[in-house]
């Protein structure tokens, strides 16, 4: 960008400062206002930024000298926000969810399809080196198509008081749309498909405040052709017993990746002798295989690879509708650091997001977490939230056509 473009901060709390040390020093960006309803807070932040103190979210797309107005606030205010900056030809930023339903969802798409604005859903997974790793593989035929997607995510409910907003559907859309759609995005990238139904099931807790409270979902979804993914979440563990775990069916191979925030993957894969060597080669494209625009690397980044040839009979083994001999076993091993990593590679991933929405701003080329993306992501939690209440499995909703803006 020539000219840095202004950003205007709707939501001083954690993570609106989480944002902005995420983006400092990005190139073509500036901090021009924060907005928060404390406005000690609000203060507080602009001080650190050397921004000024905005009255409110709603006035940010007004602001002068603010050209992306960025999200921080509740779920609940998503859609109204992002629609009143779309149509003031801002760019958008926003937290996910894009919206608590699907209407409003629908609604900030079709604003975002006809605004000159450009709008980034932070899908922060879309802009992870693990799983965009995969996805190359997948398109370099290494890895088949996928089977299943299965995740579980045991959170902590620590920081995360009787009173937070997080628990009130209301504020947040419940678990499903607050935090599921990071994973049903996922899903949607990796298996290269919109699903077509979704079942879903709550559980309420008891005993614990606030008592009544949903803090266990679960999510099955059918995609086209047979595959499936599965979403646990659950909120209700200590910050050191928390756990996620993401398992990938190819087929012919897996993957196991950890993490909420991925930082380490194995695959194991079957193969013939041409695939054992392409995978062999792949420790020395390491950079290229992890590389995600934006999104700068820490120098730890490793991918290694092990072959064990004829570990399996050369005989045609068969799969699901495929017949091959694949009798060499892989092992591959994605690691940026692992654990120790995780806030490293959260961040960059908020930057490479941000990176993204400055790109498309400057080419008007079409993000990679685009508002079909939010809307796609939230049209899923919203029928598996559904489910949940019928106990029928309910149909996701197709995508909308737009008539694109000239």
């Amino acid at each position: 960008m020539t000219t840095p473009l202004g950003v205007g901060l709707a939501g001083c709390g954690a993570f609106g400062a989480y944002l902005l040390d995420a983006i400092a020093g990005l190139p073509g960006v500036r901090v021009v206002a924060c907005a928060d309803p404390d406005r000690d807070r609000a203060a507080a932040l602009a001080r650190r930024h050397g921004a000024a103190v905005c009255p409110d979210a709603a006035a940010l797309a007004d602001f002068p000298g603010v050209d992306v107005v960025a999200l921080a606030t509740p779920p609940a205010t998503h859609a109204d926000l992002a629609v009143g900056a779309l149509r003031a030809g801002r760019h958008v930023f926003s937290e996910k969810p894009l919206a608590t339903s699907l209407d409003d969802a629908l609604r900030v798409e079709a604003e975002a399809d006809r605004s000159s604005g450009v709008l980034v859903v932070d899908h922060v997974l879309r802009y992870n080196p693990v799983l965009r790793m995969l996805q190359r593989l997948r398109g370099e035929g290494l890895l088949d198509p996928l089977v299943r997607f299965a995740f579980e995510n045991d959170a902590a409910d620590e920081a995360l008081d009787p009173g937070h907003w997080f628990w009130d559907p209301a504020h947040s859309g419940g678990i499903h749309i607050e935090h599921g759609v990071h994973f049903f995005d996922a899903a949607r990238a990796l298996m290269g498909s919109d699903p077509v139904a979704v079942h879903g099931t709550e559980v309420r807790r008891e005993g614990r405040e606030p008592v009544g409270a949903v803090d266990i979902v679960v999510a099955t979804a059918t995609h086209p052709g047979g595959a499936v993914a599965t979403h646990t979440h659950s909120f209700t563990h200590a910050h050191r017993a928390e756990r996620q775990l993401m398992r990938l069916d190819y087929g012919f191979a897996e993957a196991r990746v950890t993490g909420w925030i991925p930082t380490y993957a194995t695959i194991t894969a079957w193969t013939d002798e041409d695939g054992a060597r392409r995978w062999e080669e792949l420790p020395e494209r390491a950079a290229d295989l992890l590389a995600v625009p934006g999104l700068r690397p820490h120098g730890g980044e490793r991918v290694t690879v092990t072959v064990e040839r004829d570990a399996g009979s050369a005989a045609p083994a068969r799969g699901r509708g495929v017949v091959r001999s694949v009798p060499h076993r892989v092992t591959c091993v994605a690691d940026l650091g692992g654990e120790a990593r995780k806030q490293h590679v959260y961040a960059e991933s908020v930057r490479a997001a941000f990176a993204d929405l400055l790109r498309c701003a400057a080419d008007g080329g079409t993000p990679v977490a685009d508002a079909a993306s939010g809307r796609a992501a939230v049209a899923v939690a919203e029928a598996a939230t559904r489910s949940a209440a019928t106990g029928r499995t309910e149909p996701v909703p197709a995508p909308p056509t737009f008539e694109r803006a000239v």
